[in-house]
């Protein structure tokens, strides 16, 4: 939709991210958990996405929504050459009763780095496109940076269309719902091919920066990470007629499971390992469960170390479902590898930012998926309580117009270099 001269000169004038923030402060604040809860396709993730539409349109920037779901706000060349552009954004989905700033700060710092730019008088050699990818926490159906994942084909489009939320919807059903057609999610070889970069700016989610004198990091890597459901099967029966030597509790089989996880992942250096999720199946007070599905999560910067503890897991899985006469299956959900970002494009950022250290971190990204189609890198903004996926997350205003000035020198560093 074109835009009035007078509407994009008024929108060049520099926005704080504080202000963008407080915008979409009331959007899906839950109440029982504290925080947000902004799952994909939710109402209040569905009103993030028209927030951003709104503002995106303001600045006259061109807006389409591709086949997956992800929103591309262009602020294109005069001459609409698209070839070589460079992305930032992140996404605006969140963990249940996450916090405020993972996800929506990216977002929110690229409208203001280009406001700022625009309030300059620059403009970088290449298009630039922010873009909002949808069910980067994995959240509502189990898979994270589903919408990266789309776009590159590192998910079969038939697994994603039928992933499950807890209620049985699927995610065919959710798209469809949101507006858009199931049936054409997949690999977008032809927009990949567009782009000569991805600049992700996202709160850090540790205490990296938390002792260092700037408020901005460039990242390093990516931890590998994966997502396995653990499924305890056993004898569901009544509490109070089932004597306790006559029991196969899937319950009592998960809670050995959990602590003993706890132990093996303390025994290795570097490791990562979490049950963050337990559904015990039918789930009343006085019933034995017949069924407890677990959630786990697996983390470490050497990928076979990573696969070492999953089946020290599974083993310790199957030797407790034993012993209480019950089952244990053990199934991937989703895997990401150590990803390293581009040396030549962190180097780039490097120089544009001489006073930013580099940090990896142990949290995944879109930016990560993207990272084999294309050279990555990552901003991240100092959080002074060192706290995420909760409602302690935080980033003062100040550092966040300072990561806004960062990403908008890399924009400008790494627009020159793609050129």
């Amino acid at each position: 939709m074109m835009k009035s001269m007078d509407t994009i000169s008024q929108a060049k004038q520099p926005t704080s991210v504080s202000s963008l923030m407080r915008e979409i402060e009331h959007l899906g604040r839950d109440r029982t958990r504290g925080g947000y809860s902004r799952p994909v396709y939710s109402h209040p993730e569905l009103e993030l996405r028209e927030w951003f539409l709104a503002a995106a349109e303001t600045r006259g920037l061109d807006v389409e929504v591709d086949q997956n779901g992800i929103i591309w706000a262009w602020w294109d060349r005069t001459d609409g050459d698209r070839s070589g552009a460079l992305i930032t954004g992140s996404h605006l989905d969140s963990v249940p009763g996450g916090g405020a700033f993972d996800g929506p700060l990216g977002v929110a710092a690229a409208l203001a780095a280009i406001d700022l730019l625009r309030s300059e008088g620059r403009q970088p050699s290449v298009a630039v496109a922010i873009a909002v990818f949808p069910e980067e926490e994995g959240s509502r159906f189990g898979v994270a940076c589903l919408g990266s994942r789309l776009l590159t084909g590192a998910i079969d489009p038939d697994r994603a269309r039928s992933l499950r939320d807890a209620d049985g919807t699927t995610f065919a059903e959710a798209s469809a719902s949101a507006g858009f057609a199931p049936e054409h999610l997949g690999a977008d070889r032809a927009r990949l091919a567009q782009f000569s970069a991805f600049v992700e700016l996202h709160v850090e989610q540790g205490r990296g920066l938390i002792d260092l004198a700037g408020p901005v990091a460039i990242g390093s890597s990516i931890l590998g990470h994966g997502r396995w459901r653990v499924s305890f099967t056993g004898q569901g029966n009544h509490a109070g007629t089932t004597l306790m030597a006559d029991r196969r509790d899937p319950m009592v089989a998960a809670a050995r499971l959990i602590v003993g996880i706890e132990e093996i992942a303390r025994a290795v250096p570097g490791a990562r390992a979490t049950v963050g999720r337990l559904e015990p199946v039918p789930g009343g007070t006085n019933v034995i469960a017949s069924r407890v599905d677990a959630w786990l999560d697996v983390r470490h910067p050497d990928d076979d170390v990573t696969a070492a503890l999953v089946e020290r897991i599974r083993a310790r899985a199957a030797e407790v479902a034993a012993d209480q006469g019950c089952e244990a299956t053990l199934v991937e959900e989703s895997l990401s590898p150590t990803v390293n970002f581009d040396s030549k494009l962190r180097d780039t950022l490097q120089l544009a930012l001489p006073d930013a250290p580099v940090l990896d971190t142990g949290a995944g990204h879109d930016a990560g998926v993207l990272a084999a189609h294309l050279p990555t890198a990552m901003l991240f903004i100092r959080n002074p309580s060192g706290i995420s996926h909760s409602p302690e997350e935080y980033v003062e205003d100040a550092d966040a117009d300072h990561g806004a000035r960062a990403l908008a020198t890399a924009i400008m560093a790494a627009g020159s270099d793609s050129a």
